[in-house]
């Protein structure tokens, strides 16, 4: 009977044993399980942050791409929302699934309102390079327009000038003569009693018709005019000049010579003289001649 009770108190102490070395290698492995699971939280939370941290820097580079207002302010607000979120990860345990869960929830959404947002700039950005393209288009297409019309206004106004050339007046063969008393060529310049003068107004079909005033100047060799009057001037290049004689004529476009005279009541002296003749502000004619 003793034998038997010895034998049964090893097997049930054995199996205390083998019950105890259980228990304790499943408190183990339990133990090394917890330890793993919070690692892998851990890991996942640092990962989550990461994420929401990176979100935060992606607004930053997308609102350096806008430059509308509008999308500004919103792209802000969810920066700020994301900033916000962060802080809450950041406070949140490793081990609280529900609170990792909802912030991976609104992470997801953070990622489709992004996406949302990039469309929006790739849109705008879109928007803006063909306004820009048709912009450049119109302004080229005006620069265009603005030398053709430039081309036109500078060409109009050569033809206006070739026009106005080939209207005015043109005196050629330019004569003069000096005559004593007798009315003779005069051989000494202090026998000169009179300049006559002829020239002739040639042919112009272009050139207006009727009454042309002819002003003649006749310039010493010390190119002092001779005048009868400080007051006899007319209008040329915006002054105003002296001149000698003032003749009328009836301009019909066909040649016609004309001829003026000079009475000479003032000392000549021997030299170059000229003679100037101009009409509507233009001069027409010149002529040097001598007197001995």
């Amino acid at each position: 009977m003793a034998n038997k009770k010895n034998t049964l108190q090893i097997i049930i102490g054995s199996l205390l044993i083998l019950l105890l070395i259980g228990v304790t290698v499943l408190l183990i492995s339990e133990k090394r399980t917890n330890n793993e699971l919070v690692q892998e939280f851990n890991l996942e939370k640092e990962d989550l942050e990461n994420q929401y941290t990176d979100f935060a820097k992606q607004y930053d580079e997308l609102k350096l791409t806008v430059s509308n207002d509008s999308l500004s302010v919103l792209l802000e607000q969810e920066q700020l929302k994301t900033q916000r979120l962060l802080e809450e990860l950041r406070t949140v345990k490793s081990t609280n699934a529900t609170e990792i869960r909802r912030l991976k929830k609104e992470l997801a959404t953070l990622r489709k309102v992004m996406i949302g947002y990039i469309n929006q700039i790739d849109s705008l950005s879109r928007l803006t390079t063909h306004q820009k393209e048709v912009i450049a288009d119109v302004t080229r297409k005006y620069n265009v327009a603005s030398q053709q019309i430039s081309n036109l206004s500078e060409e109009k106004k050569n033809l206006n000038k070739k026009v106005t050339l080939a209207a005015q007046l043109d005196a050629t063969n330019i004569n003069i003569q000096a005559t004593n008393k007798r009315g003779k060529t005069a051989k000494k310049v202090k026998d000169v009693v009179k300049l006559k003068i002829n020239f002739t107004i040639v042919k112009n079909i272009t050139a207006e018709t009727g009454e042309r005033t002819l002003y003649v100047r006749i310039t010493k060799p010390d190119n002092d005019v001779l005048s009868k009057s400080a007051s006899n001037t007319f209008p040329y290049e915006n002054r105003e000049l002296v001149y000698s004689i003032k003749k009328y004529i009836e301009y019909n476009g066909e040649e016609q010579h004309v001829t003026v005279y000079w009475d000479v009541e003032e000392f000549l002296y021997a030299g170059s003289y000229r003679i100037d003749i101009f009409s509507d502000g233009t001069l027409i004619g010149s002529q040097s001649f001598n007197l001995d």
